[in-house]
């Protein structure tokens, strides 16, 4: 993934996005040279250098991870489609101005640590489970006991040590600020589904550059 210097998301930014999402892609190198692995996956980060998840045992990454524990988790959301339009300079026709995207992505570069210890996964499970159903009550995971401690056979665990982390943001944070708020409004306006995400983030950001003094470059 490309990241430009004025993209790159700081270490409290990325950690601060992160935080509150939890569904990525698990990218594993294939096995003897074929075409990587790619797992949609949900997981919990809660801080610090780790994320846990889990997986069924006979998924195909495992193998990828036997082979090499190296991975990438991708987390990417608050994107929208930005049009030339809305990105001409004051002195262009609007059709000749130049669309692109924006989003926000994070890859997390990783060592798998697979967890099969019984009592290890259901702790793993026990602590997903209370992220993703903090207010809908569930019986503990208790290996080889109902209803859920037999079927801890049936997946393995899995703990992401990250190692190398590349935060991208890329909310036009090279043209000026004034340019930003425009697209904002335009983006408010349009309000596809996806829209208030960007927008938010695209806000924050702007409002990060205007926060320190001298960091709002001219119109290019």
């Amino acid at each position: 993934m490309l990241i430009n210097p004025w993209d790159r998301g700081s270490d409290d930014e990325w950690r601060d996005w992160l935080s509150t999402r939890d569904f990525g892609v698990l990218a594993a190198n294939g096995p003897d040279g074929t075409a990587p692995i790619l797992v949609p996956t949900q997981f919990v980060y809660q801080g610090g250098d780790e994320v846990v998840l889990h997986l069924a045992r006979p998924n195909p990454v495992w193998a990828a991870i036997e082979a090499n524990p190296r991975l990438t988790l991708a987390v990417t959301d608050d994107y929208a489609f930005v049009p030339g339009p809305w990105r001409a300079p004051a002195d262009t026709p609007p059709e000749d101005g130049v669309p692109t995207t924006y989003y926000a992505s994070v890859h997390l570069v990783c060592t798998a640590e697979p967890v099969d210890d019984p009592a290890a996964k259901a702790a793993l499970l026990d602590r997903q489970t209370a992220h993703f159903q903090p207010d809908v009550p569930h019986r503990p995971i208790v290996p080889g006991q109902p209803p859920f401690g037999r079927m801890l056979s049936a997946i393995r665990g899995l703990r992401l040590h990250i190692e190398e982390v590349r935060p991208k943001f890329k909310y036009d944070d090279k043209k000026t600020t004034d340019f930003q708020a425009a697209v904002a409004e335009e983006l408010l306006l349009r309000d596809r589904p996806a829209d208030p995400g960007a927008r938010a983030q695209l806000l924050r950001r702007r409002a990060a550059r205007l926060a320190e003094p001298g960091d709002c470059p001219v119109e290019h």
